[in-house]
């Protein structure tokens, strides 16, 4: 999940909404919805800046439709969080895990605290189909 983006006029703490970008060849400022990444020559801006927008004469601005609620977390979120989760759980505490014993033991032999044929954790998190 990422972080909250800042306005990018300078003294404004504002969160984003919108990103400027322009397009010199065509003299066309292009302001639409937040971009999903920040990009060096973009501009995030909030609602007053976005509003206010003014470009330099001869210059067209081209606004693009602004979506009127924000964006909930869409699948790729939801399986990025499942991933993390599953990262967690894979880590053994160092509280819990077992003392590693010397001794010689088979290739095929299943790890301490295990049972033969399972493995050391089963997943909690599945995707169901629609």
């Amino acid at each position: 999940m990422g972080t909250m983006r800042m306005c990018s006029r300078s003294g404004c703490r504002e969160s984003a909404i919108a990103t400027l970008t322009y397009v010199y060849a065509d003299s066309t400022a292009v302001l639409g919805p937040l971009a999903t990444f920040a990009e060096p020559h973009s501009y995030d801006l909030c609602s007053l800046h976005a509003g206010r927008l003014s470009v330099p004469r001869g210059w067209e601005v081209l606004r693009l439709a602004m979506p009127s609620t924000p964006a909930g977390p869409g699948p790729d979120d939801l399986l990025a969080l499942v991933d993390a989760v599953r990262e967690a759980a894979c880590v053994p505490d160092e509280d819990t895990a077992p003392l590693a014993q010397r001794g010689t033991k088979s290739a095929l032999e299943p790890p301490v605290g295990t049972a033969a044929g399972q493995s050391a954790r089963r997943s909690h998190l599945r995707i169901l189909r629609d």
